[in-house]
């Protein structure tokens, strides 16, 4: 078997972990990363230890889901200790300058008073000396403006806390990425190389272009059970859904959340892409239905649904470039979408509003993206506007129709939309409960949840479309489908708000004769 010519089975997952938890935007980019490690899952793990029971009950209560608990057997609670202790030992530095930042937030709050700040860069902790910039805004209030590419070269990056697991989709859902680690387990591949290493490249490649397992046995450093347990996952015929590609026109394939495929015979684009590998679920489009090659991958902004490591480490080696917002540079809860890929392999291009990029048989447009963000000066967020086989496209994501006449100058400027794709998760979770690890100064409850991660609701959603003038409206899944559990963690009903929302929006599209839907699980248009 070791010279055969082997495909990637279909239903093949990996987990990119750092320090044993599931990769994301405030796991991987250095200062989110370090605050994220201290001052949430260190504190989790220490929890959990003082209580498993109580952590095991909240996770499989369905109230409770999508809450910070840990999901792992009381019998694994040494397993757990040695975690804890470990990352103590290796991650000091992190967790050191966490407790800098904490630290230096405080002398700004008690020292930058409108006066110079000059003399409070000795007083700072040592391991900011260098990296930070402080300044004020126009009102007087002072924040620090990290140097965020050093940041990447320095003892807080590192490498050694990143790791793959690799195993197959059971259709059982997975823990909650945001709380619960992953630990080894005989029935999972473990494969400790950082995502950038050109050998997970080369696995992922082979979903669509046969190797041997020789070949990635090497590539990738394996030992001999390694190599075993990464046989079964090969098979000499590939998976490929053989309309995977056009001939003529255009095509839009929603494939799940907010992830979307739009192509023409000449080139194709994916919306922040977060793809099933089930593929004999037989109701979704999974990675088996990509085409082969993608020149665009769009990223709307940098929350764990919509730059899924999971998913984008396996378009490694047949993606042109990654499209991404332009952070503020160094502003604390809003790191560098560009700097955080770019250092794990991809090629990325950042771009702001209005900045157009041309791909084989069409154009994408950057537009601006307003509110989801619990009010925090993030920037890094866009929205897209997709022109290919002479349909236009309004990619929307979760930008909120809070100032309705934004739309009207997207559509001054750039036209009248063909279809547009909205997110309506119309009352998200509140502030503490995603950047909890970035805010170091206390906040009541009250404050919190009166800022949330919301897009719009159907008064909103019908203000952009009035705006826009699209013919017609397509409402994303807000994590209904089942194989987003472990990311999104949300639970509806009929009765449940949004998705009264998303009725009425759709019940005022009917009463105008715009046609509209409420996306689930995959949808295909033609034209």
């Amino acid at each position: 078997m070791a010279d055969e010519q082997l495909f990637l089975r279909s239903k093949v997952i990996v987990e990119p972990l750092v320090d044993r938890f599931v990769a994301q935007p405030h796991t991987v980019a250095p200062v989110p990363a370090s605050m994220n490690l201290a001052f949430l899952h260190l504190r989790l793990l220490e929890s959990y230890l003082q209580n498993p029971q109580v952590h095991v009950a909240a996770s499989h209560n369905p109230e409770l889901r999508g809450g910070y608990f840990i999901n792992i057997p009381e019998d694994r609670a040494d397993e757990v200790r040695d975690l804890v202790a470990a990352i103590k030992r290796d991650r000091a530095d992190m967790l050191r300058f966490a407790e800098a930042i904490a630290e230096g937030q405080e002398l700004l709050r008690t020292n930058a008073t409108g006066f110079d700040l000059t003399p409070l860069y000795p007083q700072l902790p040592e391991e900011l000396s260098g990296l930070v910039e402080l300044a004020y805004d126009t009102d007087n209030q002072a924040q620090m403006r990290f140097m965020e590419p050093l940041l990447y070269k320095s003892k807080v990056y590192a490498e050694d806390r990143q790791s793959v697991q690799l195993s197959f989709e059971t259709g059982i859902e997975r823990p909650f990425i945001l709380s619960t680690p992953r630990l080894p387990s005989p029935d999972v591949l473990d494969i400790d190389v950082p995502f950038r290493h050109e050998g997970l490249a080369e696995l992922f490649r082979t979903r669509i272009r046969p190797t041997s397992l020789g070949h990635l046995r090497d590539a990738l450093g394996l030992d001999d059970l390694q190599a075993k347990q990464l046989s079964t996952m090969l098979s000499p015929e590939p998976s490929l859904a053989p309309d995977r590609h056009i001939e003529g026109g255009g095509r839009i394939r929603y494939f799940g959340h907010a992830c979307l495929v739009l192509q023409t015979p000449q080139g194709s684009i994916v919306t922040d892409p977060f793809i099933s590998a089930d593929s004999t679920a037989g109701d979704r489009y999974t990675l088996d239905d990509l085409p082969d090659f993608i020149d665009l991958v769009l990223i709307t902004h940098g929350h764990q649904d919509h730059i899924v490591f999971e998913t984008l480490m396996q378009l490694r080696g047949r993606v042109g470039t990654i499209v991404v917002p332009r952070s503020s540079r160094g502003n604390l809860p809003d790191p560098s979408l560009a700097l955080m890929l770019g250092n794990q392999g991809f090629s990325v291009v950042e771009v702001d509003d209005f900045d157009e990029i041309e791909f084989p048989g069409g154009k994408v447009t950057a537009t601006p993206f307003l509110g989801e963000h619990c009010d925090l000066d993030i920037r890094a967020k866009s929205t897209y506007w997709v022109e290919l086989a002479g349909k236009k496209v309004f990619v929307g994501a979760d930008s909120s129709g809070i100032a309705p006449a934004l739309y009207r100058h997207i559509r001054n400027h750039l036209g009248t939309a063909d279809y547009a794709f909205l997110g309506m998760e119309c009352d998200g979770a509140s502030l503490i409960w995603l950047y909890q690890s970035l805010i170091t100064r206390p906040m009541t409850r009250k404050m919190s949840s009166s800022r949330k991660l919301s897009g719009s609701n159907a008064e909103q959603a019908a203000a952009i479309m009035t705006e826009l003038g699209a013919t017609e409206a397509y409402v994303y899944a807000m994590g209904e489908e089942d194989w987003l559990g472990h990311v999104m963690a949300t639970t509806y009903t009929e009765d449940t708000y949004q998705i009264k929302q998303i009725e009425e929006f759709l019940t005022w599209c009917a009463d105008r004769n715009i046609k509209a839907g409420h996306l689930f699980k995959q949808q295909e248009w033609r034209w």
